[in-house]
């Protein structure tokens, strides 16, 4: 069931989103060779927490950490550990937030300098660009796999592919609430999008094929090439006039 969210409602994911936004904000000015991304949890937790908000991830069916930080190639889900950042990494933060029962969501893919490879930069703008591409076709009386297929049919024109095994999603109330938004599709198909609607809207793109593997750990996904992997993600809200970024 999609659940329709009323002004006052969407006022509250708002507060939510803005905490997620100042946490991806602070991480990026934290990330850097050497530091480890159990560090970055950390600071993400304290940031979060000293909101009164609480990270909305840490507990959520098992998962141990506040963040989730992918490197490299890790597509989602990378759990925070005592691995230090190098030069030529790339590295997939997604932050979830709950304050006062509302839910933001939202991730980045971040360079730790300017030594990675070019082909690394093209796909974290390749995957920037979708993400914008998507969120530009979530108006109401569009159909829902038209975000998917905007994204879809971008990736693939540069060359790269788009993760199948994992979608964006409804949220606000929940976070993770129906609609499930893959990331391929056919265009003017699907439900019809209404005022109302809060969506996480978040193509994972891989360097090379869409495939993907579990590690041991039960969480993190990984490219079953052995490629790499970029992650964005925003938090939207689709009005009667126009659609707003609340992340």
């Amino acid at each position: 069931m999609i659940l329709l969210k009323s002004k006052k409602q969407v006022e509250n994911i708002r507060k939510a989103c803005k905490v997620v936004s100042e946490t991806l904000d602070l991480l990026e000015n934290n990330i850097r060779a050497g530091i480890t991304t159990e560090k970055l949890d950390e600071i993400a937790e304290g940031f979060i927490r000293s909101k009164k908000a609480k990270p909305a991830f840490k507990g959520y069916k098992g998962y141990p950490a506040s963040i989730c930080t992918s490197i490299n190639a890790e597509i989602v889900h990378g759990i925070p550990s005592k691995r230090k950042l190098k030069d030529n990494d790339i590295i997939s933060i997604d932050v979830g937030v709950e304050l006062n029962g509302y839910y933001g969501d939202a991730a980045r893919t971040y360079t730790i300098s300017d030594k990675i490879p070019p082909e690394a930069k093209r796909l974290i703008e390749v995957t920037k660009t979708a993400l914008r591409l998507g969120i530009e076709k979530a108006k109401a009386g569009n159909r829902l796999f038209d975000i998917s297929y905007a994204i879809q049919d971008y990736v693939e024109r540069q060359g790269f592919s788009v993760v199948r095994e994992f979608v964006g999603h409804g949220v606000g109330i929940f976070l993770h609430e129906d609609p499930q938004i893959p990331n391929f599709g056919e265009p003017n198909t699907g439900i019809k999008l209404k005022p109302g609607m809060v969506l996480a809207i978040e193509p994972m793109v891989n360097l090379g094929s869409y495939e993907v593997e579990i590690l041991d750990n039960g969480w993190t996904a990984v490219t079953k090439d052995g490629k790499l992997s970029a992650h964005f993600e925003d938090t939207i809200y689709i009005s009667e006039k126009e659609v707003e970024v609340l992340t």
